[in-house]
């Protein structure tokens, strides 16, 4: 297997387009054309973990947080990140980001939380909005279902668990064809009037290319008549965060003992607790400060993330409990379910989950 077909396999799960603007999530170093000889899966791409990836023979190191951020001007070994890339360029090795285009799918980090703390009827927390498009065509009535069969394979029509979704109106096309035109139903020059069906499907925006390349391929006529609309609705499998519940309410202080035991965490900043059960939980994995209100409003009793600054602590204002669990706590599980991916795809070569220590804090007892 290539590099570029492992990649495209986990950008099915997580599609690149799906990640933050600030982000870099891709394939950062390597030729996407070499053979993948193993996979070492880690959180952070590190000299370590490259050292690492060297020594296990493995030639493509998967990460969760990208290496490069930011635009390169020089490569000189200044820091840490230039001798990263240094290094894993000068031992052929390719390195490979899903960030937040992970974070922001269903089953992907947040889910992952959720299922260590054995959540329940979980979902995304903040859907985002402005990602889906809707496809209008024309089709003649005895065309449809060729069409639609196109349009369902390149991606349409998918709306959570169900798929093959469309709408379609009947009612009578006309046009008349100039002596330019090659028409597969009427002649030149002649009104034609035709039974047809119009057909609405939905997509994830970034598919548009693929769906009307889908659509021209799968339809009968020479000019096909269409359009696109970009959809306000929010996309309820695409958002931050995630939001569960526990099959049974748990005491503040044992939910707390509870959460550092299941995400195996050393400490816990907290907000003041509130002396009532917990049951509704909201989770963020890294920093997710931004998600309070989000989490305010699902009703959640507590909002596990980290990261949160002095002052961000007040925001609570006594509707939540907020709990810092630290960053690379909160997503050191990612390793797992990235591995769990890419071992349900391949069996030809060997994956490893990095053993290189890559938590830059340190706690003092």
């Amino acid at each position: 297997m290539k590099i570029k077909e492992l990649t495209a396999y986990l950008e099915k799960i997580a599609p690149l387009p799906y990640q933050e603007s600030y982000d870099n999530a891709g394939l950062i170093v390597g030729n996407p054309n070499h053979e993948v000889k193993g996979v070492l899966v880690s959180l952070d791409s590190t000299e370590d973990v490259v050292e690492e990836a060297i020594q296990k023979g493995c030639n493509l190191i998967v990460a969760h947080h990208p290496i490069v951020f930011k635009g390169l001007k020089k490569i000189t070994g200044k820091n840490y990140v230039e001798r990263t890339i240094i290094k894993a360029i000068k031992n052929d090795i390719a390195i490979y980001a899903t960030h937040t285009n992970l974070d922001n799918v269903v089953e992907g980090v947040n889910f992952k939380i959720a299922e260590i703390l054995e959540l329940q009827q979980v979902r995304i927390l903040a859907p985002k909005g402005d990602i889906l498009m809707k496809l209008v065509v024309f089709v003649p009535t005895e065309y449809t279902g060729q069409l639609l069969d196109a349009l369902y394979a390149a991606g349409a029509g998918e709306i959570g668990n169900y798929s093959q979704c469309s709408f379609r109106v009947e009612g009578k096309g006309t046009f008349k064809p100039n002596s330019k035109a090659n028409p597969v139903i009427g002649q030149a020059n002649y009104l034609e009037e035709v039974e047809e069906n119009r057909v609405e499907v939905i997509f994830p925006a970034y598919l548009k290319s693929q769906i009307l390349a889908a659509m021209r391929r799968g339809h009968v006529y020479e000019e096909v008549a269409h359009y696109v609309t970009l959809l306000n609705n929010q996309h309820q499998e695409v958002g931050s965060g995630a939001f569960g519940v526990l099959a049974n309410p748990m005491a503040e202080t044992d939910f707390l003992a509870y959460l550092k035991q299941k995400m195996n965490v050393s400490v816990i900043r907290h907000t003041s607790l509130f002396n009532k059960p917990i049951q509704k939980v909201a989770v963020c994995g890294g920093a997710g400060s931004f998600l309070l209100n989000d989490a305010i409003r699902s009703g959640a009793d507590i909002f596990i993330t980290a990261d949160y600054k002095y002052h961000e602590f007040f925001d609570a204002e006594n509707y939540i409990i907020i709990a810092d669990i630290g960053h690379y706590e909160s997503e050191q599980f990612t390793k797992e379910l990235l591995k769990d991916y890419i071992c349900k795809k391949i069996t030809n070569f060997a994956v490893h989950l990095s053993e290189t220590p890559t938590n830059p804090v340190k706690y003092y007892y």
